[in-house]
């Protein structure tokens, strides 16, 4: 088999983005897509020139399709992912992998029952920015690292997004949203964590929808809203992490500092593929911005895929794979634990730190977003 054939399920807004990706991996091919409402996936296959437009069911019964994508809304991801991988279908999942610890879990062991991989977003700690942070750290630009910080402050999504309820329900909120870039991000620089702590509130029981086409509509607050914790690293590296939709000021803090011997790195937002990626030396006045020294620093959304379809091609580790993806969901819900209990949240997962990219990697002449 030289290609892995692809299907989407969900043919939301996420969904455009991985269909124009994937046809530039000569390893990828997109045969079909699928929603729960049928004309939506019509509408997505006419515009991206896909073959077969599915119900659910029907995709999930083509013996053409090898592996599933799946775009649905984080409570519908662990159904999804179980209902394909008993039909014999890999599985690459949108972040989280699933709403709750359990639900991951039974992913993991249904797939690893059912000899197929798991991989999950985000992928975009594989773009030029994050990997150009991972070969600094690994070169001792900044000496051995000790501490990091990251933040992810704003006001919610009830001011843009046109369906926002979800993000405030069960598995939604900042950390649920936005952690799994940011967590992610963390453990490919600085390996699994040991240990956690956590304080949550819900500020805004109730918020008002200011986006079309449901403005006007509130919604009831059920999950915390802001977090701020402290992550114990493996490594020995303590960092805090800080996740918050309630800072309507916004804020001007760096997405993430990781802090050496020899020197402090500034690593790019987490949700993006590209830089800038700064770095000050001990010796010196100033950050100074670094060339990055690898691709895909675009809107390369799928590199996750491309990836795991060569693991699937070659039986070598994918790296944006199911078991990082649990460590994250259960660093997400040990915050929240740790908050409610008032004590340290001890990891019970851990996971290999995800290999490196070689410099100026590229999966093929044709990959695009370069």
């Amino acid at each position: 088999m030289s290609k892995v054939k692809i299907g989407i399920i969900g043919c939301g807004n996420i969904s455009s983005i991985y269909m124009q990706n994937i046809p530039s991996f000569d390893h990828l091919e997109l045969v079909a897509c699928a929603d729960l409402d049928v004309e939506r996936a019509r509408a997505q296959a006419e515009k991206f020139n896909i073959q077969n437009a599915y119900s659910v069911s029907e995709i999930l019964d083509d013996p053409d399709v090898d592996l599933i994508i799946n775009l649905t809304i984080p409570k519908a991801h662990a159904q999804v992912c179980i209902q394909a991988l008993e039909a014999g279908k890999h599985v690459y999942v949108e972040k989280p992998l699933a709403v709750t610890r359990e639900e991951g879990q039974m992913i993991l062991d249904v797939a690893k029952g059912k000899g197929l991989l798991v991989g999950s977003a985000p992928d975009t700690f594989l773009g030029g920015g994050m990997q150009t942070a991972r070969h600094l750290i690994e070169k001792s630009e900044i000496g051995t690292p000790i501490g990091a910080s990251a933040f992810m402050i704003g006001r919610g999504h009830e001011h843009w997004h046109p369906d926002p309820g979800f993000y405030y329900d069960e598995g939604g909120g900042p950390m649920f949203d936005m952690g799994p870039y940011y967590l992610t991000a963390l453990v490919n620089l600085l390996g699994p964590i040991r240990r956690l702590s956590g304080s949550t509130r819900i500020s805004y029981p109730e918020r008002t929808i200011l986006s079309q086409p449901k403005a006007g509509t509130i919604i009831q607050v059920k999950t915390p809203t802001h977090i701020a914790g402290t992550i114990e690293f493996s490594s020995g590296v303590i960092g805090t992490i800080t996740t918050s939709f309630d800072a309507f000021g916004g804020s001007t803090l760096p997405p993430i500092e990781i802090y050496g011997s020899k020197g402090t790195l500034l690593v790019p937002n987490p949700n993006t593929f590209g830089g800038p990626v700064r770095i000050r030396k001990r010796e010196e006045k100033e950050f100074v911005e670094v060339p990055l020294t690898h691709h895909y620093a675009g809107n390369s959304r799928g590199i996750g895929v491309a990836d795991m379809a060569l693991a699937i091609l070659t039986g070598k580790p994918h790296r944006a794979n199911g078991e990082l993806a649990f460590h994250v969901l259960e660093a997400m819900h040990g915050f929240h634990d740790s908050s409610e209990s008032g004590t340290f949240y001890r990891m019970q997962s851990t996971c290999e730190k995800p290999e490196a990219f070689p410099e100026n990697y590229q999966f093929n002449p044709l990959a695009k977003n370069s």
